[in-house]
């Protein structure tokens, strides 16, 4: 294992973990990588760590470039177990002192145990020899303890989970890899797991703008040179909740009544010119539910009814976008039913609370939808597609 010099002085020392397949509960089926960094100074300073079960690999990459007992820093910029879980382990092997910020002591505390720690407050900066760590708390990004740290002289950020992605590779840098891969990644990253925080994005741009960055190093996946202004105007468009002149159907069906309606919403959308996706729930993971529902101006949801209320995979999105909070967005419900309703009820009951709103009516059809049913759920979809272009 060898360590990689993404600057001078700057090592990529974390690790590749090829066969993960389930991050915060969604699929992630190109692998991730936990990010850690190591900077050669008169204070030798460990940026990060990497989850526990790989912190052997950590140690291999960094015993390539010093003898990991020369650390004197280490810096947490976040407690969660991908980037802090070995922390102990790797103080107990290095006796470096870790720095945090004020909760970020609190909740490595709670998490690990008793360890040496130092607390820097929001812009302090710390002198490690002919570099200038500044520590920069940005709250809520996507914990309360979470922090950037930027090395001034080299103009390095180290961004913690913003702008990453769960994305494998042998290659550091953005300009290395496909990027319509990696962007896919990034979207899929931030809908699941940044979209509620749109506001602490801003305002956290508001603290890094005017700094001269030539490397965003991320904590997942590829680390970013040549297209920083892309990333982080990219950022700024979905934290201001903006979204395309398009529509995603999601559904799910039990006999195929539901299932007629939604392809026939669909095709009512796609012959106003709407680009629109379809996704059967069954067959579809969330997180790539949520990636299209982060750049759709109007979420379409139907359901069959069961038990007076939705299918159980419609409860299961619907309840993990009222975490997510899909602000900005148009949604409009629809369903089928035999002996009695609920699952329309049931859904926007399920989506109170998610910013989501409702303008256009429900669409329910008894049993299955004949042709004045498929008609309607045509007419349904033409409706929306003409709301999405005025």
């Amino acid at each position: 294992m060898e360590a990689v010099q993404i600057a001078d002085g700057i090592y990529w020392v974390g690790v590749l973990d090829w066969n993960a397949r389930n991050f915060h509960g969604f699929k992630t089926p190109r692998g991730t990588s936990y990010n850690a960094y190591l900077i050669l100074d008169e204070k030798i300073t460990l940026i990060d760590c990497v989850k526990l079960p790989f912190l052997a690999e950590m140690m291999a990459r960094i015993a390539s470039v010093i003898d990991p007992k020369d650390i004197d820093l280490i810096v947490s910029n976040h407690a969660e177990g991908d980037h802090a879980g070995g922390l102990p382990m790797t103080q107990h092997l290095t006796g470096a002192e870790i720095v945090t910020s004020k909760k970020g002591v609190d909740a490595l505390r709670l998490n690990y145990g008793t360890m040496k720690m130092r607390e820097v407050k929001d812009g302090e900066e710390l002198s490690i020899g002919k570099r200038t760590l500044r520590f920069i708390e940005t709250p809520m990004l996507h914990w309360p303890e979470s922090m950037f740290t930027y090395a001034v002289e080299d103009q390095v950020l180290f961004s913690m989970d913003a702008f990453g992605q769960h994305f494998c590779s042998s290659e550091r840098f953005d300009d290395q890899v496909d990027m319509c891969v990696v962007m896919e990644e990034v979207s899929t990253y931030y809908a699941n797991i940044l979209m509620p925080f749109g506001n602490q994005v801003k305002k956290t741009y508001e603290k890094i703008k005017e700094l001269p960055i030539k490397i965003v190093a991320t904590s997942h996946g590829i680390l970013w040179r040549s297209h920083i202004q892309d990333i982080i105007g990219t950022y700024l468009r979905w934290a201001g909740g903006e979204t395309e002149e398009r529509a995603v159907v999601i559904y799910d069906t039990m006999w195929g009544s539901t299932e007629k309606m939604a392809e026939a919403i669909t095709e009512g959308i796609r012959s106003q010119g709407v680009p629109v996706t379809l996704l059967r729930l069954t067959v579809t993971e969330r997180s790539t539910v949520m990636r299209e529902v982060l750049r759709s101006r109007v979420v379409v949801i139907g359901s069959c009814t069961m038990n007076n209320g939705m299918f159980p995979t419609v409860a299961d999105i619907t309840t993990y976008m009222k975490g997510l909070r899909p602000k900005g967005r148009k949604a409009a419900v629809f369903g089928s039913y035999g002996w009695s309703g609920g699952a329309v009820k049931a859904i926007k009951e399920n989506l109170e609370g998610a910013g989501l709103e409702f303008p256009y009516p429900d669409l329910e059809i008894k049993f299955s939808p004949m042709k004045d049913g498929v008609e309607k759920s045509h007419a349904f979809g033409v409706d929306i597609a003409k709301s999405i272009k005025t």
